[in-house]
């Protein structure tokens, strides 16, 4: 008898959150179509766990909600105006912090008198390895390495396909400012003191 019970009980609940649903859609509907059902009006709503209400699926890939800003995806190098003229200096800073050991880099040489210079001549990270720990664009001295919000990254093949070099890892600093407008802000701040 009490299984009976304990059946209707989550059933019903099942069956409520059924019909919310509709009822929520028909809200966000009559305020401006299905559209504003993902809306940035409507998803603090949505997913809210005391305010929202009823069963929700996205639509992926058609509809995306919105990543938060603190998402921390791949590392990407930073550059300010030239591709060419990374902020990285090759300290070796990010590659002796990294846990799972899965960034290489070779410092250039200049070819008249053999001198390290302060650029990589090559850079690459296995993203197949990483495991997005963030640890290193936190411990970065000249802020080059920041985490990325890109996750579609899915390849058909395999082997060196993950390997990606510093022209796939390069991204300009005003991508970085789009996706992360807080902390871009706060490093803005604090290198003005």
């Amino acid at each position: 008898m009490q299984t009976g019970l304990s059946f209707l009980k989550s059933f019903g609940v099942t069956m409520r959150r059924f019909f919310e649903s509709y009822v929520d859609d028909a809200k966000w509907f009559f305020k401006g179509g299905f559209g504003m059902r993902y809306s940035a009006e409507a998803l603090p709503t949505r997913q809210s766990p005391t305010e929202g209400r009823g069963i929700f699926v996205v639509q992926y890939p058609k509809e995306r909600l919105p990543l938060p800003e603190r998402y921390r995806g791949f590392p990407m190098l930073l550059y300010d105006e030239d591709p060419a003229q990374l902020r990285c200096v090759a300290c070796g800073m990010c590659a002796r912090v990294c846990p799972p050991q899965c960034i290489w880099i070779e410092r250039a040489t200049d070819p008249e008198t053999g001198k390290a210079l302060r650029a990589p001549a090559s850079f690459h990270i296995d993203i197949g390895i990483c495991m997005s720990c963030g640890f290193c664009a936190e411990f970065c001295p000249f802020d080059a390495i920041k985490m990325d919000n890109n996750y579609e990254i899915a390849l058909f093949q395999g082997g060196d396909a993950f390997l990606f070099d510093k022209e796939k890892l390069s991204r300009p600093t005003s991508h970085h400012a789009e996706i992360h407008p807080t902390a871009y802000a706060e490093e803005l701040a604090s290198k003005k003191k």
